[in-house]
C-alpha cells in the first residue's frame, strides 16, 4: 500500500522535531549545575495513551493516541504553550478531523502570603481538518497546596462563536465549563492520586448538559509518569435518545447511532505513559 503524509502524520512530526530541539538547552543546562535560573525556562512532555478525552468525551474514536507539549515561561508568571494530539476523523460521532492543536497563554501567581495561586489566559482550539470545529475560551483558577494535598476550582467560558453554529442539542452560542480537582502524593511512594468534577454548559453540550469526571492515579519513575484513570460522564442512552443526535430520520431513534454516541462518553479506563522534559 502507497503510504502518503497525512495531516495527522505531519502535527505529529513537528511535535517530535519541536522536542528533540529541547533536549541539547536541558543537557546543557543539567551539565551546568551552578549556572544561576534563568527568568526564561523551557518545559516539554510527550505521550501515548489508550484514548484522548476531553471533558469526558472520546476525542480518538476509543483509539490509541500520540500526544505533545511544549511550555515557554518566564518569571513573572507570563507564559505560551502549545499542545497536540492526535484524534478522531472519518464516521466518528466525534470528527475533528484527524488532529487537534491548542496553543494558549496566561499569567500565573501566588497571592501574597495567602497560598492561593491564580492562573488565567486564553485558550484557543485549532482542529486542521475540521476548521468549523475551531474555537476560543477564557480561563482562569484558583488553586492551594495543603501540605501533601492541592485543590484547584476553575472554568473557562467559551463567548458566542461560529462553532456553536452546528451543536443541533443546545440553542446556547456559548459555553461555561466549572470544575474543581483534588490531587496529591503519597507520601514516600511514587504515586499520586488525582480527581476531577466538572460540569459543561451551553453550545458545547453533549446531548444535554453533564457531568464528567476523571479519577486515577499516577506511577512516576525520572522523567516518566504511568497513569491509570477512569473517566466519564453522566450522560445515558436515553438522554440522547431524547436529543436528538440519534435520529434515524423518520421520527424513530437509530440503534447504532444511539449506541456510538453513548460510547463517546461511557465510563473507560484510560492508561498513559507520559515522559517529562
Amino acid at each position: 500500500m502507497k503510504k502518503r503524509m497525512t495531516a495527522k502524520s505531519l502535527s505529529i512530526l513537528s511535535m517530535c522535531i519541536a522536542f528533540t530541539a529541547i533536549l541539547p538547552s536541558q543537557a546543557f543546562a543539567d551539565s551546568n549545575p551552578t549556572a544561576p535560573p534563568g527568568d526564561w525556562t523551557i518545559t516539554g512532555s510527550a505521550a501515548v495513551a489508550s484514548q484522548y478525552r476531553y471533558r469526558g468525551i472520546a476525542q480518538s474514536d476509543n483509539r490509541p493516541v500520540i500526544q505533545g507539549a511544549i511550555t515557554v515561561a518566564h518569571a513573572s508568571g507570563f507564559y505560551v504553550s502549545t499542545w497536540g494530539s492526535s484524534a478522531s476523523a472519518g464516521n466518528s460521532p466525534v470528527n475533528i478531523g484527524g488532529t487537534e492543536l491548542d496553543v494558549y497563554g496566561g499569567y500565573t501567581h501566588a497571592l501574597g502570603k495567602s497560598g492561593i495561586t491564580v492562573d488565567g489566559g486564553l485558550y484557543g482550539y485549532i482542529f486542521a481538518g475540521a476548521p468549523n470545529g475551531n474555537f476560543y475560551e477564557i480561563y482562569g483558577s484558583l488553586s492551594e497546596t495543603l501540605g501533601p494535598i492541592t485543590g484547584k476550582i476553575g472554568g473557562a467560558f467559551a463567548p458566542a462563536q461560529k462553532v456553536f453554529d452546528y451543536n443541533v442539542s443546545s440553542p446556547s452560542r456559548s459555553n461555561l465549563y466549572v470544575y474543581g480537582e483534588l490531587s496529591g502524593s503519597i507520601p514516600h511512594t511514587p504515586i499520586s492520586l488525582h480527581s476531577h468534577l466538572a460540569h459543561t454548559g451551553g453550545g458545547l453540550d453533549y446531548g444535554r448538559p453533564y457531568f464528567d469526571y476523571t479519577v486515577g492515579a499516577t506511577v512516576k519513575w525520572k522523567n516518566l509518569g504511568l497513569d491509570l484513570s477512569l473517566v466519564g460522564t453522566d450522560i445515558s442512552h436515553s438522554d440522547f435518545a431524547k436529543s436528538g443526535l440519534a435520529s434515524d430520520g423518520a421520527g424513530g431513534v437509530d440503534p447504532l447511532k444511539l449506541d456510538a454516541f453513548y460510547r463517546m462518553g461511557k465510563p473507560v479506563a484510560v492508561i498513559s505513559l507520559t515522559a517529562s522534559f
